[in-house]
């Protein structure tokens, strides 16, 4: 399955008592999309999907699959292929359309043996799988020269790339055939990784201000790059304010500036504080103002 355009890595919300509310998840996943997110990715780095269990993951899965009638991309990657084998499998079983699986990364692994990795993962698993390369959180990039590699095997269908490195997803692009997905991960270049050839983005900023995302590809897609570059232009400080300067607990509290039960963030993040939200309210404000969204 190829699966463009804008998606999101869904926020969990989790309840007062640190469990996952379901019924907050999917009303998330239903506002996103009502707002012209075409895909959703649950479990992914944005969802805190290292703090959920196995069993949480594939509820989590099941939840934003029964909510929305977009394509679900599920974030089954973990360190070890087994696991990662059999949580993909059990995401698949209750809707999960496509795997996102990101590098292994707890112990060092060379670029030969992630390509192996990888292969093995694809043939076992019965969706198609998304590559996941984010050295901010994991240490680790798949090269240019491995994702050629990969790109040729059947059930390798794309790659989500949040290196940020424009030169790099360029040098990937140039290594796969037409079919073969590149998606952007670092919504500060969104309308710049069109121009150069991205098929869309799974976009964190895209939980906040999914209006003002989805706008930046649909102005692409219209040629109107002027207005991409505006509109991403209007969101890049709320960008960095809830990813790079207060990553999921500022995501949260920017959410619920605007109405949306985000939940909070599991520990050990804590809450940001009471100036921080209001900021954070202010710039989601000031961002849908610049895009003459709000």
């Amino acid at each position: 399955m190829e699966i463009s355009g804008t998606g999101v890595p869904l926020v969990t919300p989790f309840d007062d008592a640190g469990d996952v509310d379901h019924a907050a998840l999917a009303d998330v996943a239903e506002w996103v999309v009502d707002r012209g997110v075409e895909f959703v990715v649950p479990c992914g780095s944005t969802s805190e999907a290292p703090l959920l269990t196995a069993a949480e993951r594939v509820a989590v899965v099941e939840t934003v699959a029964d909510a929305v009638s977009v394509p679900v991309i599920a974030g089954t990657g973990t360190d070890g292929l087994e696991r990662t084998r059999r949580l993909t499998d059990r995401v698949a079983d209750v809707g999960a359309d496509a795997a996102l699986v990101v590098t292994p990364h707890y112990y060092p692994h060379d670029a030969d043996t992630l390509a192996d990795y990888y292969r093995d993962v694809a043939d076992a698993v019965p969706v198609p799988t998304y590559l996941y390369s984010v050295p901010a959180f994991t240490g680790v990039s798949l090269a240019p020269e491995t994702v050629g590699s990969l790109a040729s095997h059947p059930n390798v269908t794309g790659i989500k790339d949040s290196t940020g490195d424009l030169d790099a997803f360029q040098r990937a692009q140039a290594r796969t055939a037409d079919g073969f997905t590149h998606l952007v991960g670092a919504g500060g270049v969104y309308a710049n990784a069109l121009d150069a050839g991205a098929a869309g983005g799974i976009l964190a900023l895209a939980n906040v201000v999914p209006e003002v995302a989805s706008a930046v590809r649909a102005a692409h897609e219209s040629d109107d790059r002027e207005r991409a570059h505006r509109l991403n232009d209007a969101a890049r400080e709320l960008n960095h304010a809830v990813t790079a300067e207060h990553g999921i607990p500022g995501m949260k509290a920017a959410l619920r500036s605007r109405g949306v039960p985000a939940g909070r963030a599991r520990r050990p993040h804590r809450p940001v504080d009471e100036p921080t939200a209001d900021r954070l309210g202010e710039l989601v404000a000031e961002t849908l103002a610049a895009a003459h969204l709000g």
